[in-house]
């Protein structure tokens, strides 16, 4: 039996997705553009749950970026303790908020040019912001979507660049934004990092990939 094209794999992987998730809800909570941005910077390396527990907080003191700016960073910092790394996305959520104040008249730009050359704002924050907030076609590869990717075979996995390149190159544009909240999803439910039993994973059983994985664990 020959193994499928790589073109062949992402359909099927498409379809057992819509399946399993028809709805894909943004996990992290907001009410426009800015207060996702927020979230968005806050979830480096941090849960959505978490943030989603924090969020509210800081809103409650600022939910825009007039208001935000005036607070301290201190003070920011003080609210997003929780989330981790708060020295430095404190500084980077008041003067992004600083910045789209004064260059932007306080709204959230529309542009992957724009968006990246914020206060910590990388490509994957700018991704979710630009797909989730405006509806442009983007695929943002966080670590889960990079791992999930190399051990379903559709990337060599070298970096997220190339993952995110290739996964644009396998599934139609149309499909992108709904896509990566999916595959988050299908990661946390059936196909975590640890403890992952590929014989009981929709994807994992389905293309053989149980041999894949546990011979890389050998090496």
């Amino acid at each position: 039996m020959t193994s499928p094209s790589a073109k062949q794999k992402s359909a099927e992987i498409a379809r057992i997705l819509d399946k399993l998730f028809p709805e894909t809800p943004i996990p992290l909570q907001h009410s426009d553009p800015y207060t996702l941005l927020v979230a968005v910077v806050l979830s480096a390396q941090c849960t959505d749950e978490r943030v989603n527990q924090i969020t509210p907080v800081l809103f409650a003191r600022a939910d825009n970026p007039f208001e935000m700016a005036k607070l301290d960073a201190d003070e920011i910092r003080e609210i997003i303790k929780p989330c981790g790394l708060s020295p430095t996305k404190s500084k980077a959520i008041k003067n992004l908020s600083e910045i789209l104040v004064e260059k932007y008249s306080g709204k959230v730009p529309a542009t992957f040019a724009e968006l990246e050359a914020l206060p910590g704002v990388g490509h994957k924050t700018a991704s979710v912001v630009m797909s989730q907030a405006f509806g442009f076609p983007a695929f943002p590869v966080d670590t889960h979507i990079h791992r999930l990717a190399w051990r379903w075979g559709l990337s060599s996995g070298k970096n997220v660049e190339t993952t995110e390149k290739d996964l644009k190159a396998l599934f139609p544009e149309s499909s992108w934004n709904k896509l990566h909240l999916q595959i988050i999803f299908f990661g946390r439910q059936y196909c975590p990092a640890k403890g992952h039993d590929p014989a009981k994973c929709p994807i994992c059983s389905r293309f053989g990939i149980k041999e894949l994985f546990e011979s890389s664990k050998k090496k």
